[in-house]
């Protein structure tokens, strides 16, 4: 493999010493290294900045290779790998989209045997020159298309795993599984005859109404946050299953902790709706994502603003999964208003409101930043109010 060169001592020590400078100003000099392609040592270099904060056990480790620096970008974080391995157990898993290898690699510490399937060679090639470096030995890499792999050994195994990633000529911001490569709803039959578990990772931006529509067997839904910012969407499918959907959302915090309210998909539940009271609660995103609010906010007693406005109130102060604010003023929507905050700074928020954050801030001339937080909302009178707070 070409990219092996790239071990050479001092090309590592180039790569490590250059990691803090600017890119943009390394690729305008001379390659140090003729005999080398310097393109790639500056992807080398990019893309172990990018793994960083991302994949940190990786950044550490020494004579690791990187793909390109696009790869590392769609790849789980170690975070978010670590965090889904805690679901799988047994003696065998196919990671049928292996790519950088960070899932396959924490799936290998609760499964006994791990086979990660690449299509790229080079790739595939690369994971396993990185396993052998992070003294992996229970993963085997196999290049090539993962159900063919599995059709060609009549491999039966406890769970297949899929990322499936978006079709380039797939156009808009929503999208559907049968949008993606590989097709799951169109192969998830040949799936079940290897497997009786299935658990497909989808990102955020993924409806999962209409993923749940296009599967069969969905057990579980876990929406994924971390840092309060969902990172993927993971659908637990068992084969033959007939019961409810159960669906969590759960939200990892910096120290790991994890944060879950878990209910029943497509579960309607009814809230009481109420003008706001002295506390304002805005849960956080892995709930919201999951559509699970009404069900946490009645568990804890909350009222809402209004059926579509997902702000919820109450006189008493109680913890609440997300942010926490006291209002301080209520005030109706008017030209008035806006004038009076011309010039001063707030944080701005729009719940349910017809207008965006932005033509907010515009019309009103309102500067970013500062302590007060101020949401745009409807309330159950449909009459349109600005409720100024501050965070607790």
């Amino acid at each position: 493999m070409l990219l092996k060169s790239l071990l050479q001592p001092e090309i590592q020590a180039f790569i490590q010493s250059h990691l803090k400078g600017a890119i943009n100003e390394l690729a305008l000099k001379k390659n140090p290294f003729p005999s080398l392609d310097y393109k790639l040592i500056l992807n080398q270099i990019e893309a172990k900045n990018k793994a960083e904060n991302k994949l940190p056990t990786w950044f550490k480790s020494e004579n690791i290779l990187y793909p390109s620096k696009v790869s590392i970008e769609q790849t789980s974080s170690e975070v978010t790998a670590a965090y889904k391995s805690n679901f799988v157990s047994g003696e065998t898993l196919v990671d049928l989209t292996g790519g950088f290898g960070v899932d396959s690699f924490y799936f290998s510490k609760k499964i006994a045997t791990v086979y990660h399937c690449e299509h790229q060679a080079e790739l595939s090639e690369i994971v396993q020159h990185n396993f052998s470096q992070l003294g992996v030995n229970n993963i085997t890499c196999v290049n090539g298309d993962g159900l063919d792999w599995l059709q060609k050994n009549n491999k039966t195994v406890d769970w297949i795993y899929i990322d499936p990633s978006r079709r380039h000529e797939v156009k808009g911001k929503v999208f559907l599984l049968a949008d993606c490569e590989p097709n799951v709803p169109e192969l998830v039959t040949a799936y079940w005859k290897f497997t009786n578990q299935i658990l497909i990772k989808v990102a955020p931006i993924l409806d999962i109404t209409s993923a749940i529509r296009e599967l069969e067997f969905v057990k579980e839904v876990r929406v994924v946050a971390y840092l309060n910012e969902v990172k993927e969407l993971l659908f637990f499918l068992e084969k033959d299953w007939t019961g409810p959907i159960t669906i969590h959302a759960d939200s990892i915090a910096k120290d790991q902790q994890v944060e879950t309210f878990s209910a029943i998909f497509g579960e309607n539940v009814a809230m009481d709706c109420e003008l706001p009271l002295t506390y304002l609660y805005e849960p956080n995103a892995a709930v919201l994502k999951s559509g699970v609010q009404n069900g946490l906010a009645k568990l804890h007693q909350l009222k809402k603003l209004h059926p579509h406005t997902h702000l919820f109130t109450s006189s008493e102060l109680i913890d609440f999964p997300g942010r926490r604010f006291q209002i301080t003023r209520i005030e109706e929507y008017s030209k008035a208003i806006l004038k009076s905050m011309s010039g001063k700074k707030f944080n701005v928020a729009t719940r349910n409101f017809p207008e965006t954050v932005e033509e907010i801030r515009k019309k009103g001339k309102i500067k970013d930043g500062g302590d007060d937080y101020v949401f745009f909302v409807t309330l159950l009178n449909q009459k349109k109010a600005v409720l100024f707070t501050q965070k607790i």
